[in-house]
């Protein structure tokens, strides 16, 4: 079995009389020694095979065809694959300019780090990472469009409303939210905020995968990312709903028109449209709520940084929108309180999916991030250690600096879901 650490040099694995990388770092850095498996590659496929097996066997059931209404999936895997591609030559660039302690490295230092970090398996693995997950994205949607027929007349939007005043005494927490942010010009920031995910979701996934440590934690997120689809999918089908905007559309009356009100007066045009020739391949319809995958995406994301070991600020800000997402989607109406909570408890499960898929050794990540962490600390030069930036370096420094950067410098980031619709 191949097996394949962050850097480019091959050796034996002699446990398993394998091909293997040495796992190093320049100047003595200390280099993560969790080695890359066909394993690991292979989870977020597998996610995405099994999500379509799903996909096509409830399109067939309901007879009609398998669709990518608009070609939305098609276009993010083109977007988010020349992105992934942009991001690797950055990748490349930015650890050779770090490698030569030059702003401009030359052309050879640059093939010198390609070829040290970015073969023929690596990038295939992080492209196998990228379309596992939107396989898994393409049949979560047909699953999704299909609810009504699967589930005719099954509506739990009122158990849901009850559940949310039982767990608030009573007290709609909508009209709470309302009450305590106001309407009018933060309705907006929070359209804004809620809009700006469609975006923030691909570029993260691509970031994950180019800039990670050792690329198996960005699959390991992959693979997470790709499982919430998944389970997702299947909470729509158990417990079919539209959502508090649909459901009681008088409680949002008084907020102000914003880019989420035309998102979500379009996805309920789709859905008339669907439900009134659901045959049509060019229809589809992208409304549910129960769970919240906004909130199950984003919380993925901020578990991943503490159990990957990420950086302190990282983790931090993926709290941070973890908590905005779930303001959001009840002040905006997209989902129940439940709904949130169903989230949370749909991240943790794509976790352990991931964990048992990818057989990624979560401590042995977050041993290798404190050490580089350590590392970086320990060599940083004090105000008295401070290197001449006066003289510029001669041809003999030039020649001794390290031909590739410190692979401890980048961290994968998390998430928030692509494309149109309530989840």
């Amino acid at each position: 079995m191949l097996r394949v650490c962050p850097t480019g040099e091959q050796g034996t694995d002699a446990a398993s009389g394998s091909r293997a990388v040495e796992p190093h770092g320049p100047s003595g850095a200390p280099a993560s020694t969790e080695l890359l498996t066909g394993r690991a590659v292979i989870a977020a496929p597998l996610i995405g095979v099994l999500t379509l097996i799903a996909a096509l066997l409830a399109t067939n059931h309901v007879g009609v065809s398998f669709r990518d209404t608009n070609h939305v999936a098609a276009k993010y895997v083109v977007l988010v694959g020349t992105a992934l591609i942009v991001l690797v030559a950055l990748d490349v660039a930015i650890r050779a300019a770090a490698g030569t302690g030059s702003r401009r490295p030359t052309r050879e230092a640059m093939r010198a780090v390609r070829r040290e970090r970015w073969g023929p398996f690596r990038g295939l693995a992080a492209f196998a990472g990228l379309l596992g997950f939107y396989l898994a994205y393409l049949s979560y949607g047909n699953i999704k469009s299909v609810v009504p027929l699967l589930r005719p007349g099954v509506n739990y939007d009122r158990e849901l409303q009850d559940l949310d005043e039982l767990l608030f005494f009573g007290a709609d927490p909508t009209d709470l939210a309302h009450s305590l942010l106001g309407a009018g010009f933060q309705t907006h920031v929070m359209s804004v905020f809620y809009v700006a995910f469609i975006v923030f979701l691909p570029l993260s996934l691509a970031l994950s995968l180019v800039f990670a440590k050792n690329l198996r934690g960005g699959l390991f997120i992959a693979t997470a990312l790709s499982a919430n689809w998944l389970i997702g999918a299947a909470t729509y089908v158990a417990v079919p709903a539209l959502g508090p905007i649909y459901a009681f559309p008088e409680v949002f009356a008084h907020l102000p028109d914003t880019a989420v009100t035309t998102l979500q007066g379009g996805l309920l045009d789709d859905r008339v449209a669907f439900l009134a020739n659901p045959k049509d391949p060019a229809t589809g319809q992208a409304i549910a709520a129960f769970v919240s995958l906004h909130t199950s995406m984003t919380v993925t994301a901020a578990l991943a940084a503490h159990l990957l070991g990420l950086g302190r600020r990282l983790r931090i800000a993926l709290w941070v929108v973890v908590v905005v997402t779930l303001i959001d989607t009840i002040y905006l109406g997209w989902h129940y309180v439940v709904d949130d909570i169903g989230g949370i408890a749909v991240a943790v499960s794509a976790l352990v999916v991931a964990r048992v898929l990818t057989g990624i050794d979560l401590r042995g990540a977050r041993r290798a991030a404190g050490e580089a962490t350590a590392h970086r600390s320990a060599v940083a030069p004090g105000p008295s250690e401070a290197p001449d930036r006066t003289e510029a370096p001669g041809p003999q420094d030039a020649a001794e600096a390290p031909a590739h950067p410190d692979r401890a410098d980048a961290e994968p980031v998390g998430v928030v879901p692509p494309g149109r619709g309530s989840g």
